[in-house]
């Protein structure tokens, strides 16, 4: 009995692009999203009002306040979850938007969002960053607007979260990932 079974060649492997500059990036936590346009110093004058803006309203808001920050760590005021829930809530409708109306930069270039892996790593860093909350009563944001208060104190957390980014560049490689 003759077999009909001809010798065929194994289809070609599949072979998914990666972009190694992205992956780099990515890991550098740079704005991969950075614009290519190059603008005059004082171009960047109205980040510096959004700025002064935005520590203002962390001040009236009591978003600064190490106690509004013991508070939520004891579990006894809803005044941080509320915030730190209102802005997940823009933060995600704003994501969508974008997606959805594709829309771009103030210098009509486009919003990319790139997906994230997840990696044990996060887990650590994340537990770190609560425990330097709790114990500092702060989170990088409001570090300068604290500072401006007259809060210098402040300056060595400042100073510490420095140290702490320039020790994890230099232990980056061997670190999970």
């Amino acid at each position: 009995m003759q077999s009909n079974h001809t010798s065929a060649t194994a289809p070609e492997p599949i072979t998914i692009e990666t972009n190694p500059d992205h992956e780099v990036r990515s890991l550098d936590t740079m704005c991969i999203n950075e614009s290519d346009q190059k603008h005059p110093a004082w171009y960047n004058v109205k980040y510096l009002l959004v700025g002064l803006w935005f520590g203002i309203v962390f001040v009236k808001a009591e978003v600064i306040s190490w106690f509004r920050v013991q508070e939520m760590f004891h579990f006894q005021s809803f005044h941080m979850y509320g915030v730190i829930g209102t802005a997940v809530v823009v933060g995600a409708i704003s994501v969508f938007l974008i997606k959805k109306f594709k829309m771009k930069t103030i210098h009509g270039e486009p919003i990319i969002f790139h997906p994230k892996q997840f990696n044990k790593g996060q887990i650590y860093g994340g537990l770190l960053f609560g425990l330097g909350w709790a114990l500092t009563g702060a989170c990088p944001g409001p570090l300068f607007a604290q500072i401006g208060t007259g809060v210098t104190v402040v300056l060595v957390v400042i100073l510490s979260a420095i140290a702490g980014t320039w020790v994890y560049g230099y232990f980056r490689d061997k670190l999970p990932h």
